[in-house]
């Protein structure tokens, strides 16, 4: 089972992962795709962080986020926005390449035998980039977010904290 949940930064997507993801397993896993870029980002690592508790293990993995699911666990991913950075990065701005090595990963957790809940960004609905860079990876991002979306089993579209159902 694949759960798909998008929106805006601070909709409430992470909240909602958490809360689903406890109601599914008592012992559920977060998968951390972040790399830390500096301290900024770091306090929000340690804000999620606290806001799991023991029931939690988590698993950090910037790219090969299917090499580390555990066949019958819960797992959240969060999120796909840093989780394409990497790959962005890595490939020195290619969205091609980058949307080809995402969408092998998203095939490959389909084979896996787990509850999935993948978190991700609508960064196309927000202020157009400036930077050609910028515009590519909104790109990357809203095709990214397609792929996903056509394989979940559940889409829901986080706004100001509420889940709205897409399928």
């Amino acid at each position: 089972m694949i759960y798909y949940i998008t929106g805006g930064e601070r909709s409430g997507k992470s909240s909602y992962a958490q809360k689903l993801a406890e109601d599914l397993s008592d012992k559920p896993f977060y998968l951390a795709t972040s790399r830390i870029w500096d301290q900024d980002f770091q306090k929000r690592v340690d804000r999620h962080v606290s806001d799991r508790d023991e029931r939690w293990t988590t698993i950090e993995e910037e790219k090969n986020i299917s090499k580390v699911v555990p066949n019958g666990a819960v797992v959240v991913i969060d999120c796909v926005t840093l989780w394409l950075t990497n790959f962005y990065v890595d490939t020195k701005y290619d969205v091609q390449e980058s949307l080809r090595l995402a969408k092998a990963e998203i095939e490959e957790l389909r084979k896996i035998e787990a509850t999935i809940i993948i978190i991700s960004n609508e960064i196309g609905m927000g202020i157009h980039s400036e930077h050609e860079s910028g515009r590519k990876f909104t790109e990357l991002q809203g095709w990214t977010n397609q792929a996903i979306a056509k394989i979940a089993d559940k889409a829901i579209f986080m706004v100001s904290g509420l889940p709205m159902v897409l399928k």
